[in-house]
Parts: C-alpha cells; sequence; structure tokens
C-alpha cells in the first residue's frame, strides 16, 4: 500500500535532522533509504530533504486560473449546431460541423461570426464535451420491452449468419428488425415501426405499420426497399415469426434477395440494427404507446425527414479492429463519416451516374433548420397525443397461462 503524502513528510522530517550534520556518504545512505521507502525520484528526495533540514514547510500552490480559449459566443454556438443534430456525441459533432456549417451558410442562416465559425471548426472533440456537459444533465432514457416470437416456419430453409461474418461487406445488405410502440402494456393493438440499415454504410430507413401482420410487414419492408438510394442485395433478421414467413421468402424470392437469419438469443448478430432502433427510433419518438389512425400517420411523416438528417448530416463511426490481450477488448473505429459521403467516398461503384447525381444533389440542398423544425412539429404532436392518453398501466398478456404453459 502507497503511503500518504503525510506519511512521506513525516519521514523525510526525521531523517532531516541527520541530514544536515552528515557527511557525503552518510548522505548519500540517508537518500537512498528516503528514495526506497517513499517511492520518489531521487533528485526530488534530495530537494524535499534540504528544505526540511532548513524548516521550510511545504505550501499548497494556488490554484491556476482556467485559460479560456472559448468565449459564451461560441458555447451557444457548439449547442445550436449539437441542438440540430440531435444531441449527438462529440465525435460526431466534431466530424459533421463542416458539412452543417457550410450547408447554414448557404442558405444564408449561419447566424454567427466568421471567427466564431473558425473557432468551432477548431475546437477539438474532448472540448465539445466540456462545454456541452451542463446541457447534457437529466438525458436519461428508459427501457421498453422484447415483442420477438419465434417462427420456426422455413426456418430451415434460411441460412444463419452470425457476426463474425459481416466483414468487409458491400452495400446493398441491409439488417431489419421491429420496434413496438406499446408504451409499456402489450395488450391489445399497436404499431410497430420497421427499422432497416445498411452494414457497410450505416443508411437507414425507417418505416411505421400497424401492427407485426406478416403481409403487412412485407409491404413495409418493400416500401423501404424502395427508398434506399443503392441496389439492396441481401436482407438479414432475427427469427422472429413476422420475418420467418412465407411472404417474406416469397418477396425475397421475386427480388433475388439473399435471405439470411441470426441465431436464437444471439442479439449481437444483428447488431448493426439492435444499435439503430435505439438511437434512430426510441431517441425520436420514445417509449409512448401508438395505436391510432392518426399516430401512424404521424409517424410516417416524421421518418423521411429524420433519416435525410440521420443519412445526409449525422456522422457515424465505424469499427476497424478489435484486439483482445486477455480479458481486456482494443476497439478502433475510423473518423466519423455520414453514410452518404461513406457511400460516396468508400463505394463508388455502388450508385450509377444518375443515383449519384441525386445524392450530390441531396446532400448540396439539405436544410437543416427546416429539417429540424419539420421533425420538431410532429415530435410535439406525438407528445401531445401522449399527454391525452395519460400514463399507460402495465398489465400482464391475457393470454399469459397458455404463454407460460401451464395448462
Amino acid at each position: 500500500m502507497e503511503l500518504t503524502m503525510a506519511q512521506r513528510r513525516a519521514i523525510t522530517t526525521t531523517q532531516a535532522k541527520r541530514w544536515a550534520k552528515a557527511t557525503k556518504t552518510e548522505k548519500a545512505e540517508i537518500l537512498d533509504a528516503v528514495v526506497q521507502v517513499t517511492g520518489w525520484h531521487r533528485d526530488h528526495a534530495r530537494k524535499m530533504l534540504r528544505r526540511a533540514a532548513a524548516g521550510q514547510t511545504p505550501t499548497s500552490r494556488r490554484p491556476r486560473d482556467p485559460a479560456r480559449r472559448y468565449d459564451t459566443e461560441v458555447t451557444d454556438a457548439l449547442v445550436r449546431c449539437w441542438a440540430l443534430l440531435d444531441g449527438i456525441a462529440s465525435k460526431r459533432l466534431a466530424a459533421a460541423l463542416p458539412r452543417l456549417l457550410t450547408a447554414l451558410d448557404h442558405l444564408d442562416r449561419l447566424e454567427m461570426t466568421i471567427e466564431v465559425k473558425e473557432q468551432l471548426l477548431t475546437m477539438s472533440p474532448a472540448t465539445m464535451d466540456r462545454h456541452l456537459k451542463p446541457y447534457r444533465q437529466g438525458l436519461i432514457a428508459t427501457h421498453g420491452i422484447a415483442h420477438t416470437k419465434p417462427g420456426s416456419l422455413l426456418k430451415s430453409s434460411i441460412p444463419l449468419k452470425t457476426w463474425a461474418q459481416w466483414n468487409d461487406t458491400e452495400p446493398g445488405f441491409i439488417e431489419i428488425d421491429l420496434v413496438g410502440h406499446e408504451g409499456g402494456d402489450n395488450n391489445g393493438a399497436f404499431h410497430y415501426s420497421l427499422n432497416a440499415t445498411d452494414v457497410a454504410t450505416g443508411w437507414t430507413e425507417t418505416c411505421t405499420v400497424r401492427s407485426k401482420g406478416e403481409r403487412i410487414v412485407a409491404a413495409g419492408l418493400e416500401n423501404l426497399i424502395g427508398r434506399f438510394p443503392f441496389l439492396i442485395l441481401g436482407i438479414h433478421s432475427d427469427n422472429g415469426s413476422e420475418f420467418i414467413n412465407n411472404h417474406l421468402a416469397k418477396l425475397c424470392e421475386l427480388r433475388h434477395l439473399t435471405f439470411t437469419r441470426g441465431r436464437p438469443s444471439h442479439s449481437n448478430d444483428q447488431a448493426h440494427i439492435e444499435q439503430k432502433n435505439w438511437s434512430i427510433v426510441r431517441r425520436a419518438v420514445g417509449y409512448f404507446r401508438y395505436d391510432t389512425t392518426r399516430e401512424l400517420d404521424l409517424l410516417n411523416q416524421l421518418w423521411p425527414a429524420h433519416n435525410d438528417r440521420n443519412n445526409l448530416l449525422m456522422p457515424s463511426q465505424k469499427l476497424i479492429s478489435k484486439t483482445r490481450t486477455g480479458a481486456k477488448v482494443t476497439k478502433k473505429h475510423d473518423r466519423a463519416t455520414t453514410p452518404a459521403e461513406r457511400l460516396l467516398r468508400d463505394h463508388p461503384d455502388a450508385l450509377d451516374t444518375h443515383e449519384r447525381a441525386a445524392l450530390e444533389t441531396r446532400l448540396v440542398t439539405v436544410d437543416p433548420i427546416a429539417l429540424g423544425e419539420h421533425i420538431d412539429l410532429i415530435q410535439r404532436n406525438l407528445l401531445e397525443l401522449a399527454k391525452r392518453r395519460g400514463a399507460v398501466q402495465r398489465r400482464a398478456k391475457r393470454n399469459h397461462v397458455y404463454l407460460s404453459r401451464t395448462k
């Protein structure tokens, strides 16, 4: 156990009484003893012995006044940009600022001086974290309910694909999942959001369906496939009965799609979409119950704008390597990049000439403020509808006796 500073000081004071009258050889022996006991560097131990011998008591230095490089005007501008991008992490925010500020300048809605803009672009992610810390207080997440029920139909004919087999994937292979909006009570009918993300680029598209019926989910997926700017080659799902069925198998056969599934009870086999379920769906609409036609319409008005902001403006990091040393796992990620830029930079052959031109036009003409205002308006309407409904009482499933197999 390490000695405290008071114990080190007591040892030094005791040895300093001998130090003043000791010979050169004796001083070397005293110094060796102090270094061995205290663990100090030899030069520091000698300095402390001399001070103690001269009767000097150590005084604590006055705390240094913080040197502020960025004033409140820069902090306010940083908070506005952070709020426009839905409060993303600072490493993603630092990568997103150049494109965001360029877009705002192009629309003549920058609302900051050139000096403030230049300071924002030089700010490091760690400094952003310090400036944004007061504004992140109270952002606490809750948890929902899993709705996956195993589907045995056709399971043997759909090949398994584990998390280790996603390396070097080309654009066009997407993971899909459903997110239930039951609000804590999974009795009765309620809506589901169908989420799909491309493994290679992180491009994500979402829509809301009125239930998890096989035909409804297959129709929603067909709608999502058409929203991606590149050709879809394959889909990967969990073992839920909403995916493992004849309707989805027939859709994949007609579109010549590869259909794979993860292992039961291994959510890491579809880790990319499990992550997006939180960062896209739950962050946008929370854990409220949505089961009316009005709420279904609002949700499907929300997703196009929300997905545009995520795909065109909000960077994400991609895992490059993972090294295990004993129990320690070291992960390395690339520099945060938006899905659109990753697609154009790393996979130029995935788009034809017209698709590339259309995507580049979207990047140039995107309006971050208009997107944010549209998203905020819909979210306020959804929140008002949830408040009118009141708190949802959590209840057991009506057929819980049947599901528990006690009868």
